[in-house]
């Protein structure tokens, strides 16, 4: 069993992560507008009708600025907590509202999600693992810390969207107020690239494959720094960027042994997989 993954967007301006297999697929948060949604998984050519349910991880606008409108549109179960729902102050169909709840896997063909709890700054905030017969995915963005629930779940994961949100010189020489620098970094906010890196290099298992760096800050980091910082330490793993404008290709991985594979598509060819 395989699972295909890409970011179609990251960063304080839209969150969007796709996770699926040959037959069905899930989106964790959507914090781009529908329209932008559909033409970034038309260009990577993932088919809309693919899509079984939106996972949100919580309230903030990032992740959420897209979800009423691509849940009417395609009518999609949307996969939220009470709390969030509440914080969100969005208007979902009540037939198309799910509850979650931490630790208990919500099965959808032959996708497992489950979620566990994050320290960060909103009502009731999760992070997810995705995974199909073997292959675990995760997505772990915006972290105050590298908790022992997400240490625990990050050591079996085959692959993973790790948040690398800030460089610590940057942030503290930046023209950010006082009160918002303590915001990102009291431990309900962001995690730092060294944060990131120690979690990486203390705690990745042989299996991982794959590390997408996810939820740079535009302000106090940059795609070229985080990529030299882990290119460094990466081994095994291969180190990709999620840019804040645009999708990261479809990767694939594939089986126990955790086979990477890029897929490209043109104009003149899609997937027939997706």
């Amino acid at each position: 069993m395989s699972l295909y993954f890409t970011s179609l967007n990251s960063g304080s301006n839209g969150n969007c992560y796709y996770i699926g297999n040959d037959n069905e697929a899930v989106l964790i948060d959507a914090g781009i507008s529908c329209r932008e949604t559909e033409i970034r998984m038309k260009r990577l050519g993932l088919a809309m009708d693919k899509l079984k349910a939106v996972f949100i991880s919580h309230e903030h606008t990032d992740h959420i600025s897209g979800l009423v409108t691509l849940s009417k549109k395609y009518r999609l179960p949307v996969y939220i907590t009470e709390a969030t729902h509440k914080h969100s102050r969005i208007k979902l169909e009540k037939e198309l509202i799910y509850r979650f709840q931490a630790n208990k896997p919500v099965q959808i063909g032959g996708l497992s999600i489950t979620s566990f709890q994050k320290k960060h700054d909103a009502a009731d905030p999760h992070s997810f693992i995705v995974a199909s017969a073997s292959v675990k995915v995760g997505i772990f963005t915006d972290l105050g810390i590298a908790c022992d629930q997400l240490i625990h779940h990050f050591q079996q994961c085959h692959a993973a969207f790790l948040e690398a949100n800030y460089d610590e010189e940057m942030l503290n020489n930046g023209r950010y107020p006082y009160y918002l620098k303590q915001r990102i970094t009291n431990g309900l906010g962001h995690l730092s690239n060294v944060q990131a890196l120690e979690l990486f290099n203390q705690h990745r298992s042989s299996t991982l494959r794959y590390l997408i760096l996810s939820h740079l800050s535009k302000n106090n980091n940059t795609p070229e720094l985080v990529r030299d910082l882990f290119n460094k330490h990466a081994g095994n793993t291969e180190i990709v960027i999620a840019s804040r404008y645009a999708e990261t290709p479809v990767i694939q991985v594939t089986g126990d042994t955790v086979k990477i594979i890029k897929r490209k598509t043109t104009n003149q060819q899609q997937l027939s997989l997706f």
